[in-house]
């Protein structure tokens, strides 16, 4: 996502500095608020931030909060992308229709404008397009998508838990953990959902210093 957000950076040379930083800053963020970690996270995007601002280009700033938005997304923190909502004014169209598509309420019409692995999941059904998805990432952000918009099955759920698992990401996995675990109850599927709590505490167990 780091790498979409500043497409271009170092291929001329010389690359300017505020580039390198804001190019290595997001990558940090993005790493560190996939672990849990929300220190270094915050942290590591606000660095990110100023050095985007200092180019005085909205639409470099709003990407990076996009790129925190979709962050959220994809771990089911499902909050107003506020940072992007204070740009949208003077963001360009393919950003507002991003923030539209994170927000669960994008458009078929809006589906040309997305990067080219949401754009599936924007135009038609969505579940059946998500194990397309090749990006671990990507594909989180698609099933989170999927879910703020009603239309997450069981499989868009083990889909998403398989991917967080295989990447380590255990703020992503936690969420969507417990979101199987709440269907499991509601279900009265008891024996699954005692099995998805223990899971969850072990995960949650590792975050502990």
């Amino acid at each position: 996502m780091a790498a979409v957000l500043l497409a271009g950076c170092g291929s001329k040379p010389p690359t300017p500095d505020w580039q390198m930083e804001a190019h290595g800053a997001l990558e940090r963020h993005v790493k560190a608020y996939l672990r849990g970690d929300a220190r270094v996270s915050a942290a590591e995007f606000e660095r990110a931030r100023r050095e985007l601002a200092s180019t005085g280009q909205p639409g470099l700033v709003a990407r990076a909060e996009l790129t925190r938005c979709a962050l959220h997304v994809a771990s089911l923190a499902f909050e107003n992308c506020e940072g992007f909502e204070r740009l949208r004014a003077d963001s360009p169209a393919a950003e507002r229709a991003y923030a539209d598509y994170l927000a669960g309420r994008g458009t078929a019409a809006q589906a040309p404008l997305l990067p080219p692995q949401h754009r599936p999941i924007a135009a038609g059904p969505g579940p059946a397009a998500l194990q397309a998805i090749d990006d671990p990432l990507a594909r989180l952000v698609a099933a989170g998508v999927l879910l703020r918009s009603g239309r997450a099955t069981p499989q868009v759920l083990a889909l998403a838990v398989d991917t967080a698992s295989a990447q380590g990401w255990r703020r992503p996995l936690l969420a969507w953990l417990g979101v199987q675990a709440q269907r499991a109850e509601q279900a009265g599927a008891l024996d699954e959902a005692q099995r998805l709590r223990r899971r969850i505490a072990l995960v949650a167990a590792e975050r502990q210093p």
